[in-house]
């Protein structure tokens, strides 16, 4: 009788973060109760907190409002991938903040805690400039 013994290296449902991924799926709101409830309730509000937390004038997302394709999505959604080397481009940006407005603002909120949280856990002496505005998001929601 041989046992085989089997290492698991991710916990089922979670989601090792790969170089040029996101590290949440677009659809992933309830790793984040409290930010998805603020979101649903008041998105104007939540918009402006993820904004005013990567460092951008708070009240850009409400340039949102002006037009069929919303400008402040899609410039947060480039700067985040841009940022952390995610791959994707123009085209699905804009077709994740026309189609799937909340789910890419949400998205875009938990990758920022996840990196400066990875940021927080790595050595000290490898800070960077761009974990500025973002070490207040450690283990904290955006409300």
């Amino acid at each position: 009788m041989t046992r085989h013994l089997q290492v698991v290296q991710a916990q089922p449902g979670s989601r090792v973060q790969e170089p040029g991924q996101w590290s949440t799926g677009l659809c992933d709101c309830w790793q984040d109760m409290g930010d998805c409830c603020l979101a649903l309730c008041c998105l104007p509000v939540f918009t402006c907190k993820v904004t005013s937390a990567v460092g951008a004038c708070p009240c850009l997302p409400l340039l949102d409002c002006c037009s069929c394709v919303p400008p402040a999505s899609l410039a947060m959604r480039a700067s985040v991938r841009e940022r952390y080397g995610i791959e994707g481009g123009v085209w699905s940006d804009c077709f994740y903040g026309c189609c799937c407005y909340t789910l890419s603002w949400l998205q875009i909120s938990r990758e920022l805690k996840r990196r400066a949280a990875t940021h927080a856990n790595s050595s000290p002496s490898s800070s960077s400039a761009r974990y500025t505005a973002l070490t207040s998001l450690q283990g904290a929601h955006l409300i």
